[in-house]
């Protein structure tokens, strides 16, 4: 390195003699700045630090005038530090003063200073500071020069991130690396939750940051890498998954990164300036973060979460770790924080510790939101960089009735919180309550309240809530957090005890409806181009009897001696219904043949998910012994919008005329044959959705358990034929006038009713 005294190694060793000092933060940091500034040989060193109003500010220096420390203060985008912050990038400039973002600031006595190099203090990607260097001669630093202060500065993010700078802070002030942060993401499931973070994929912790041994540390690296590019390998020669759920293309996306030559080369040349071989690492990816997070192609994004994988990966090589989160220890009011995560890893953990769920990506329809309902737990998706922005530990508060996620929240905000939490469990209190009470309107119209489940944790709630059945039971969460295929003993295991918890009360089996954005662990997943609309459901199970047969006998057996409602997802003719059918009464003759015994009854409809089965409603009502309507999937494909899909997930409304008519056209043709009809998607776990549904006929809806209480408490106050009177009309009024939405909840505030 040229004129360095030492090099970057021997600045390294000094610099963790100073951190291991009993001095204070300000000592340390005017210590460290002498240091730097000596080792590189430059005439000034300075560290500014980003507060939590967004601008940075001069802790320490060495050359400038020692009077603006403290009182210069830059806006994030001014100047070459600015610069350096607002893009994460290094600045190395021969003439600083000609360049058009400089920023004179007489207070420094900066300007006989003409060369610059300026690199970003960075933690997991987030810009914590800027650490600069000036010299008076006209010069470019050398690569060397600009590796090393980088890597200094990976050292000094340490010291920033700790906390200690808050207490020479002035109040309003204080770093940004601490401040609280409101962040807004996609509401998975209701509830609020205050605890501490927890990372699903916890951030190894770094105690050693220089090397004794810079030999020793690439040897190291190398072995660790020649590890991880192992264990791809073999992973995709076996056709196995690894512990996050990943399918073969992910793992190839994994194995191209392990073997790119000018990763591993960056990583090299981060070891040999001094760093122990998980520091580099950590610094590296740091740095490739803080770009990725800055650009705004979605591929580059996504690609970031390999990266950082795939960093992980090398990381718990490098320490011997395994590499799977703890859960056995996990603390009491846990928030757990993830990129993403399927429904079984979310399952490991223990319900009575955990308290939220914060996600990078997942959906309201996506199978981990499924399974955090059924847990009741508060969960929130779409929270871009979570698991960057959170450290473990953390002070956090999760509003799943909002989307809002504040993660070390001031006290105010957190003294609200706790306030809405009391007002909440008075609210449950009073549900509670009318557990026992008939579910009966103003006006003597009886309204069946049953639950949506589907794994065993969610057989409680039939007591808790009082419902009088389940409505739907989603057959193929067993086998989406299941490891391997569930064998037909552990499917009729399941069935058996799903009936026993239901007792006298119905329940209705939905085989599996998997395919599309179901993917099961152990199945090979198809690429589609709208895998929607594509090989799923029932018409996977059409193509492969064999699964269906096995389950429908599953569950044919446990019903022995009581009644079966059994349905079928996707159908979308009344030939598919038949040829399904069909297959329960060849399973019926199999099980009379060898003499098990039979359900009481065997009831068999079908999901009404397809626009198609609207124009087939005679012909199939004179078939089916019941209907039940998803919604979730009916209006996805009635507006070909992908519920899937953030950019139209919420483009158009279940509660508009054209949906409302629909589903009135359904309840009628049901009345019309007498066949019983029940609402199981999310429209009716809504107050306000339930209040359409029973105002156009519907009387009996399935609900998420948790909206049970909030749902029978507004029907209990509904007169449901003032509701059909007010509703009607309103649907069947020239559309493109005010949204039925609008009105409907100004009705239900003139009636009273809590949505």
């Amino acid at each position: 390195m040229r004129g360095a005294l030492g090099g970057p190694r021997v600045l390294l060793r000094r610099l963790r003699e100073v951190m291991a000092e009993p001095v204070s933060a300000q000592e340390r940091l005017d210590k460290i700045v002498v240091l730097i500034a000596a080792n590189m040989v430059a005439e000034v060193c300075s560290v500014y630090v980003l507060r939590v109003d967004s601008t940075l500010e001069l802790y320490a220096t060495e050359g400038l005038n020692k009077s603006a420390v403290h009182q210069t203060v830059l806006r994030s985008d001014e100047g070459l530090v600015g610069l350096v912050a607002s893009e994460a990038n290094p600045i190395n400039l021969s003439d600083a003063q000609n360049h058009p973002a400089f920023s004179y600031r007489p207070e420094t006595g900066e300007e006989i200073y003409h060369s610059f190099l300026g690199v970003p203090v960075l933690r997991a990607g987030n810009t914590l500071g800027v650490l600069v260097v000036q010299n008076r001669a006209r010069r470019t630093y050398t690569e060397e020069e600009e590796e090393a202060l980088q890597t200094t500065a990976m050292v000094l993010a340490e010291t920033i991130a700790s906390g200690e700078l808050s207490a020479i802070a002035k109040p309003g002030a204080e770093p940004a690396a601490r401040r609280p942060l409101h962040l807004t993401g996609l509401a998975l499931n209701d509830g609020i939750a205050l605890g501490h973070v927890v990372l699903h994929e916890p951030r190894v912790v770094i105690t050693s940051f220089i090397a004794d041994d810079v030999g020793k540390e690439v040897k190291r690296l190398e072995s660790a890498v020649e590890t991880m590019r192992s264990d791809l390998d073999v992973m995709l020669e076996r056709g196995e998954l690894s512990d996050g759920g990943e399918h073969r293309d992910v793992l190839e996306a994994y194995r191209m990164f392990a073997y790119d030559r000018g990763w591993v080369h960056r990583l090299e040349e981060a070891v040999a300036t001094g760093l122990t071989a998980e520091a580099a690492v950590e610094r590296v990816q740091s740095d490739t973060r803080a770009r990725m997070l800055r650009a705004t192609d979605p591929y580059l994004r996504e690609r970031l979460h390999d990266l950082d994988e795939l960093a992980n990966r090398l990381m718990h090589h490098l320490l011997g770790k395994d590499y799977a989160p703890a859960r056995d220890r996990l603390p009491e009011n846990s928030i757990l924080v993830a990129r993403s995560m399927g429904p079984a890893a979310l399952l490991d953990y223990d319900r009575k510790r955990l308290r939220g769920l914060v996600l990078e990506e997942g959906g309201p329809n996506s199978h981990v939101a499924i399974v955090a309902r059924a847990l009741g737990i508060a969960a929130i998706g779409k929270i871009d960089n979570a698991t960057g922005v959170a450290d473990p530990g953390d002070p956090i508060i999760v509003d799943g009735s909002t989307g809002d996620v504040h993660v070390r929240p001031s006290p105010d905000m957190e003294k609200a919180y706790v306030e809405r939490v009391r007002l909440r469990a008075r609210r449950q209190s009073q549900y509670l309550a009318l557990r026992d009470k008939p579910c009966t309107t103003k006006d003597g119209q009886s309204i069946a309240l049953m639950i949506n489940a589907g794994l065993p944790v969610d057989l409680p709630h039939l007591e808790e809530t009082g419902a009088s059945g389940i409505g739907l039971f989603r057959t193929e969460l067993q086998f989406m957090v299941a490891a391997s295929f569930p064998r037909s003993a552990e499917q009729f295991s399941l069935y058996r005890a799903v009936l026993d918890a239901a007792g006298e009360r119905p329940v209705t089996f939905r085989t599996l409806d998997i395919g599309g954005d179901k993917v099961l662990p152990f199945m090979r997943n198809l690429d589609e181009e709208n895998p929607a609309l594509g090989w799923r459901a029932i018409r996977l199970g059409l193509d492969r009897p064999g699964l269906l047969r096995s389950q429908i006998r599953a569950l044919l057996r446990a019903a022995g001696g009581r009644d079966l409602n059994l349905m079928f997802p996707m159908i979308a003719t009344v030939e598919e219904f038949d040829e399904a059918r069909s297959l329960v009464e060849r399973e019926l003759t199999h099980l009379r043949r060898h003499g098990h015994k039979l359900p009481a009854s065997v009831k068999v409809g079908t999901m009404v998910e397809v626009p198609s089965l609207l124009y087939q409603l005679d012909e199939l009502l004179e078939r089916v012994d019941f209907l039940s309507i998803g919604t979730n999937d009916l209006v996805q494909f009635f507006y070909a919008a992908d519920r899937g899909n953030a950019r139209v997930a919420d483009r158009f409304d279940a509660i508009s005329a054209p949906v409302l008519r629909a589903l009135r056209v359904i309840v009628e043709k049901a009345r019309a044959h007498d066949t019983p009809v029940t609402v199981c998607g999310e429209l009716a776990s809504r107050p306000l959705g339930a209040l359409a549904l029973v105002a156009i006929g519907y009387r009996a809806l399935s609900l998420a358990p948790s909206a049970v209480g909030p749902v029978k408490a507004m029907l209990l106050a509904l007169d449901a034929a003032k509701a059909a009177a007010f509703m009607i009309p309103l649907i069947e009024q020239p559309v493109g006038t005010v949204p039925i939405r609008d009105q409907l909840q100004k009705f239900a505030v003139e009636q009273g009713l809590q949505i």
